[in-house]
């Protein structure tokens, strides 16, 4: 299973910096808010923190030094996983994570770029190592549920 991660984890790194690549210098040359849908804005941020801003005061080498550590630990969970979604799902969190940690050492933050709102209620913006993230996440979330016992046939 660790071939499947680690192939998952380039895949996702890849769509990651291309995605910003592109908004940076195609889409967002100059920067703007770009209206995509009635609660959908593509924009151009870049975010010091980690998830939603949070310590974003923190020195950059802290930020990459527990991302590092993080990705180590997800690297020997890899190692060790046993189902295909559980590959998948640590692929998807290590890439995205790497995507991240490479912007902030390149640019000094992450680029951001998408926007959702309600009204004048925004999210935080993120990008494609963020989706990558949360999903990984949540497939293992869904990973941790026991399967479901099959049922008795109705018997007479």
């Amino acid at each position: 299973m660790l071939r499947l991660g680690f192939l998952v984890a380039f895949l996702w790194f890849v769509v990651d910096q291309t995605s910003k690549w592109w908004i940076a210098n195609h889409v967002m040359d100059p920067p703007q808010v770009i209206p995509m849908t009635g609660f959908f804005n593509l924009v151009l941020g870049r975010n010091t923190g980690v998830s939603f801003g949070l310590f974003g005061d923190a020195p950059p080498w802290m930020l990459v030094a527990f991302t590092a550590t993080a990705v180590l630990a997800l690297f020997v969970w890899m190692s060790r996983a046993e189902t295909r979604p559980t590959a998948i799902a640590l692929g998807l969190i290590v890439g995205g994570a790497i995507g991240n940690v490479v912007d902030r050492l390149r640019h000094g933050g992450v680029t951001d770029f998408f926007d959702f709102y309600v009204g004048q209620w925004h999210w935080p913006t993120f990008n494609m190592a963020d989706v990558g993230i949360v999903c990984g996440v949540g497939l293992l979330l869904l990973e941790s549920f026991p399967p479901a016992k099959r049922a008795e046939p109705f018997r007479t």
